[in-house]
Parts: structure tokens; C-alpha cells; sequence
């Protein structure tokens, strides 16, 4: 249903980046993902990941919000040459395009920091999480 979250990605994970690309996702997370999902540059150098169904469901709601003028063609354009579709493989590892790593600053054996984003999966360079984490801790703190 439009506006309603159906599954919750919570908690912080740190993975390895192995050489060929892969990082491994958390056993707590796949069942909800399922075996198919998309990768899409996200906001602050993160990579969303995404269950292909959430993902799609999204896309076309995008595509109807640009279509009334409520969204710009860039963004509908940002994400859907930046989407990339995925498979969990039988370890349960994902592959991230080379694009998307460079976007999110992940070099090869590199650190992944893996985080729950309520409707989504999020993943981090260490450098980049640091600072969001800092900023949205200090955001939740000053909350009343």
C-alpha cells in the first residue's frame, strides 16, 4: 500500500568488502529482502538497497510524481540509471557495481558499515556513517 512501510531494517553491522566486490548482508536482514533486490545511489554517499517489489513500487510511484510536476525528471533520472539489480548469493552476499562503489566511496577489502533505515538497507563508508551518525544523534538528542 502507497505510504505504508511493511518491513523494518534496524541495528549496525560492519561487513568486509572482498575483492571481487561482494559484502555480505546480515543474517537478521535476507529474510525480509528476499533474493532479489536493487541497489540506487542514496543521499550522503550511502547505497539503498532495496527488496525488488519495495524498489519497484517506488520507481512507479516516482514516475507518477514527475508526471504530475510534483518531482523533478533529474531525481526520476539519478535513480533509475544508478539502480542496479541484484541476487543474494547462497552466503549471502550481494555484488556492488563499481559505480555504486565509487559513489559511496567503498575501495576493495574495505570496511562496510550495514544499517538498518526503517524502510530500507543502507550501506556505508565508515568515513561517510561517522559524520551521519554524529549529525542524526545530535538531531534525535535535541528531540523532545
Amino acid at each position: 500500500m502507497k505510504g505504508q512501510v511493511e518491513r523494518v531494517f534496524f541495528g549496525r553491522h560492519e561487513r568486509q568488502l572482498d575483492d571481487k566486490g561482494r559484502v555480505a548482508l546480515p543474517a537478521a536482514y535476507r529474510p525480509q529482502l528476499g533474493d532479489r533486490l536493487f541497489l540506487v545511489i542514496g543521499p550522503n554517499r550511502c547505497i539503498d538497497v532495496f527488496p525488488a517489489a519495495d524498489f519497484e513500487a517506488r520507481a512507479i510511484e516516482l514516475a507518477e510524481r514527475v508526471r504530475r510536476g510534483e518531482e523533478s525528471d533529474d531525481l526520476r533520472r539519478s535513480v533509475g540509471h544508478s539502480a542496479t539489480e541484484v541476487t543474494v548469493d547462497g552466503q549471502g552476499r550481494i555484488k556492488v557495481d563499481e559505480r555504486l562503489r565509487t559513489y559511496a566511496r567503498l575501495d576493495p577489502q574495505s570496511t562496510v558499515v550495514v544499517t538498518g533505515g526503517i524502510d530500507r538497507v543502507e550501506l556505508w563508508s565508515p568515513h561517510y556513517f561517522a559524520d551521519i551518525e554524529e549529525r542524526s544523534d545530535a538531531a534525535l538528542a535535541g528531540a523532545t
